[in-house]
């Protein structure tokens, strides 16, 4: 059974504004890739309940985060040509075009809703699997490539119970 290429982005807030701090994906393999990023000098929206979620500073940012081009070349030659499955479609595509924006680049991979890999029973079992991958991982930070694994193991965990 193949696992797709699962990315997530962390994010400044919600809404108008935002934009993304943090991206992080698992390929099929299981390797993890996740990055930082510089916020581009326009990028000013800051909501203290996503920090207090991720809790990515943004003085973490400056002082470790890549620019946006550079971020966006990296995904770019790690993604090229590949679907990308999100479990936050808007917000994901929103934010990953900010990125691309900000870099004047363009993706070379599509990102698609991991809900099209998915009957409508693993949807229905998806909450619960994924609560339990979280505790088996002990997963205890809120970040992109965290959040990527433990989402592809989900999607792989209800494949096999498919089966």
């Amino acid at each position: 059974m193949n696992a797709p290429t699962i990315i997530d982005l962390e994010a400044s807030g919600f809404g108008t504004g935002s934009y993304p701090i943090e991206v992080g994906f698992v390929l099929p393999d299981g390797s993890t890739q996740c990055l930082l990023i510089k916020p581009d000098e326009s990028w000013t929206h800051w909501d203290s309940k996503a920090e207090a979620v991720h809790g990515i500073t943004r003085a973490t940012l400056q002082a470790h985060g890549k620019p946006p081009g550079e971020v966006a070349s990296m995904l770019n030659r790690s993604l090229a040509g590949q679907t990308v499955y999100s479990d936050a479609w808007a917000h994901d595509y929103t934010w990953l075009s900010v990125l691309y924006e900000a870099a004047g680049l363009v993706p070379t991979f599509k990102l698609e809703h991991l809900l099209v890999l998915m009957d409508e029973c693993s949807q229905t079992r998806w909450n619960n699997a994924r609560s339990s991958v979280e505790r088996e991982l002990q997963v205890r930070r809120h970040r992109a490539s965290n959040d990527a694994r433990v989402l592809q193991m989900t999607w792989l965990r209800l494949q096999a119970k498919a089966a």
